[in-house]
């Protein structure tokens, strides 16, 4: 049975992911931060597969709750086949660079990029070992190009250096059966975080060119999909998933 670790993976797009993996048959660690609530919304959901379940507490933003939370993970399941980093801090409020208070700097880029290096710390030598692993992040669109994003300099900074680490370790990593992409999801309203493709189909929406919402289960999808075992020709990508919405140019 194959094992993943998800981080953030019990609410949002998180937990769609969570829970596609576990209707495939896999095995799933998840980490979460704050919201009890929806952990225990996720156990009583998944009440039939408790075997299959673990739920830890650990901030990304934290190398020792990072080692922790693997070695938790490695201790219970024996193994981790899928890293899919779905943790990662975001700032609403539209600002420019200028404006940024130090702290808050530190928060994108910690939580966004450093995170995902201590991460690969810890699961990279269990992947190498099975020489089998995959490993997804999230990025935005255009993250690959290091494009401009207008009042999100920080957040973007730090998810196009994502990018670079992504391709990077990919080509590190792949002759040791790891495969490494960033998915980057469009506009996704939080109703449709957890929801489904036939939800979404239901619905018009002119705002997006493909004219339905995009759902969380757009990415979970995608992930899955580069989760594969016969997806491992796929590697380094940045893959969008965004219905053909300029999400980088809204404010210009």
């Amino acid at each position: 049975m194959r094992h993943a670790l998800v981080t953030a993976g019990s609410k949002g797009l998180g937990r769609k992911v969570t829970d596609m993996l576990l209707e495939k048959g896999y095995s799933v660690t998840i980490s979460y931060r704050n919201d009890k609530k929806a952990v225990e919304k996720l156990k009583a959901d998944w009440a039939g597969a408790e075997e299959r379940l673990q739920c830890i507490n650990a901030d990304i933003t934290k190398p020792a709750d990072i080692k922790q939370l693997v070695q938790e993970t490695k201790e219970r399941f024996g193994r981790i086949d899928l890293l899919i980093n779905n943790a990662g801090p975001y700032i609403f409020e539209p600002k420019k660079l200028m404006d940024y208070e130090p702290a808050e700097w530190h928060e994108m880029i910690e939580g966004n990029l450093s995170s995902m290096f201590y991460l690969l710390k810890e699961t990279v030598p269990i992947m190498r070992e099975q020489h089998y692993g995959r490993v997804i992040a999230y990025g935005f669109q255009g993250a690959g190009q290091a494009p401009a994003w207008p009042y999100r300099s920080a957040y973007a900074a730090a998810k196009s250096g994502l990018s670079s680490l992504v391709k990077t370790t990919a080509v590190e990593e792949a002759e040791n059966g790891i495969t490494i992409n960033m998915v980057c999801p469009g506009v996704i309203t939080s109703d449709y975080k957890e929801a489904g493709i036939e939800d979404a189909r239901l619905v018009k929406d002119s705002s997006i060119p493909v004219g339905r919402p995009s759902t969380g289960g757009d990415i979970a999808r995608t992930i899955l999909f580069l989760c594969e075992e016969d997806s491992d020709m796929i590697t380094g990508t940045v893959m969008e998933v965004t219905g053909g919405v300029d999400v980088l140019h809204k404010r210009r």
